[in-house]
């Protein structure tokens, strides 16, 4: 599969679910409503999201209590970045928090603020299709005019899911880049 077609398979099987997450967090009635449903990783079906279900119920409630506390200062963020920054600094205390559960609940909030990410955060999955892309590692976002033009169409957060969703794929795509490559290669001095 070439980026191209991993872009195509993201759009349209993934895109339109990943909206609509999105779309129910900004429907809800209240940010406190938001925060509580990102909080505890709930969805519209009132079951835990995939990527939060390994966390402890008290570490999500301890989790929802801290980021209720703190409404008001969420509700002033001015971009995504102050958001996400302001929920990894509330979250820091809080036992078995990752960075994962930090963007996830950041992205779930900003929607309902409108605040979505004007760069592709890396944390855990994603940092490995970044890398798989030849990106550093350990940088915490890339923007998105540094990837590749297949990626550039798509929105900071949707590439985000690419590179967590795909990342296999992204490292069959890089290995398969180098083998052709050495393929190529002139050996003639």
């Amino acid at each position: 599969m070439n980026l191209k077609a991993i872009v195509r398979v993201y759009t349209d099987r993934i895109r339109p679910r990943a909206n609509e997450e999105l779309d129910w967090f900004s429907q809800q009635s209240s940010l406190q409503s938001a925060i509580e449903y990102a909080a505890l990783a709930i969805n519209r079906n009132g079951k835990r999201y995939h990527h939060q279900r390994r966390l402890q119920k008290t570490t999500l409630e301890q989790s929802k209590q801290k980021l209720l506390t703190n409404a008001r200062a969420i509700e002033q963020s001015k971009d995504f970045d102050d958001l996400f920054t302001l929920i990894d600094k509330i979250l820091e205390p809080v036992w078995g928090i990752g960075e994962l559960y930090v963007y996830d609940t950041a992205l779930r909030i900003g929607a309902k603020l409108n605040l979505l990410p004007k760069a592709v955060y890396l944390h855990a999955g994603t940092r490995q299709g970044a890398k798989a892309l030849g990106f550093d590692g350990k940088a915490t976002t890339l923007n998105v005019s540094d990837l590749p033009a297949d990626l550039q169409p798509l929105e900071p957060h949707e590439i985000e899911d690419v590179f967590c969703i795909f990342k296999d794929d992204l490292k069959k795509l890089n290995a398969r880049a180098g083998e052709d490559a050495m393929t190529k290669r002139s050996w003639c001095a």
